[in-house]
């Protein structure tokens, strides 16, 4: 047989192959509670977020039903037919916020002495739009992604404004859509949107130090969201 191309594991996807080969022994047996994240993440020796981004993409491709408030429970294999494939390459959700959380804190910053009219000016109508979004009760994902890419755009590179467009187009994938749709909600939003506001106020005054800490504060917000305690999850 001839050699395949081998790709790189994400961390993620690691942890769920060891519980998904646990289920198929008979080890977690249909209908059974599997393990809470904590003590998923004692046995494993990993963090508590790669567990949640495991047990997502399980939930995602069909092996398990996460209940809110009860945990999460495996199901009979015909679900996992059913499910949605997760691409090897995908990025984990929590994973890649605190990449953003590098990488656009130091734009934030650039874009604060680089930034020219026409740049704050495409802020605020991404503000804008997110706020129309929000009202609409609609995720304001159109107006969140033009508000970072305006920001990006005023750093004058073009290596970065790739990058970041990779970064935020990759919460459109499965797993980051299923995480937000348990813990993204009105309320959500609106802090968020108030999150950018602050964001925009530190560009606008020139202070690339208010802006970088603005953009931290935002990306840590925003994990801390994403890796709240599954009681307080709020499916829409």
């Amino acid at each position: 047989m001839p050699l395949q191309p081998l790709e790189p594991q994400r961390l993620y996807r690691q942890i769920a192959d060891q519980l998904r080969a646990g289920m198929l022994s008979g080890e977690y047996a249909v209908g059974s509670r599997l393990p809470a994240e904590r003590e998923l993440a004692v046995l494993l020796g990993v963090s508590r977020p790669s567990v949640r981004e495991a047990l997502i993409a399980l939930e995602v491709e069909g092996w398990v039903e996460v209940r809110t408030g009860s945990g999460i429970y495996v199901l009979e294999r015909v679900h996992s037919s059913k499910g949605t494939p997760v691409a090897a390459a995908e990025w984990g959700p929590l994973e890649l916020i605190r990449a953003r959380r590098v990488v656009e804190g130091e734009t934030a910053a650039l874009a604060a002495t680089l930034a020219q009219p026409e740049h704050l000016a495409a802020m605020d109508q991404a503000l804008q739009t997110m706020r129309e979004e929000a009202a609409l009760g609609q995720p304001p994902l159109e107006g969140d992604r033009a508000f970072h890419s305006a920001i990006v755009q005023a750093c004058g590179n073009a290596v970065l404004v790739e990058t970041v467009h990779s970064f935020w187009d990759a919460r459109r994938g499965p797993l980051f859509t299923r995480l937000g749709g348990y813990f993204e909600t009105p309320r959500s939003w609106r802090t968020a949107l108030r999150e950018h506001q602050t964001i925009l106020a530190a560009i606008r005054a020139q202070d690339p130090t208010a802006a970088r800490a603005a953009m931290h504060a935002h990306m840590d917000k925003s994990h801390h969201r994403l890796n709240a305690s599954w009681h307080s999850a709020n499916p829409t």
